[in-house]
Formats: C-alpha cells, structure tokens, sequence
C-alpha cells in the first residue's frame, strides 16, 4: 500500500517539475483543464467516502 502512495505521489511531483515553457498556451489550458476535471472527481470521491463513514457509524450506534 505504502508503494503505491509513493508511486502516485512521485506522478504528482514529476507534473510539478515539468518546465512549462516548452507548452504553449493551449497545451496549458488543457492541462488546467485536466486537473480541474481530476479535482473535482476527488472532491465527489471525498463526498461519497464521508457519506459512507457517516452511514456506517450510525449504523454502528444504534
């Protein structure tokens, strides 16, 4: 597990890394755009990991 934490984070570093200045304006709009798109499936995943911990400790004090 602790791999695949490292792994995804090094993806994350290497984008951080990339020089720019060899995109131009569009390729940079879509990368915005594409990361953008990716957070706002993290927040729904966010959403839908709270939802399902609040429902199972309801269920787990009753």
């Amino acid at each position: 597990m602790e791999d695949k934490v490292l792994i995804k984070q090094s993806i994350i570093d290497e984008l951080k890394r990339e020089n720019l200045d060899e995109l131009s304006i569009n390729e940079l709009k879509e990368r915005i755009l594409s990361l953008k798109e990716e957070i706002d499936r993290i927040e729904k995943k966010i959403e839908f990991k709270k939802l399902s911990k609040n429902n199972a400790e309801s269920i787990f004090k009753k």
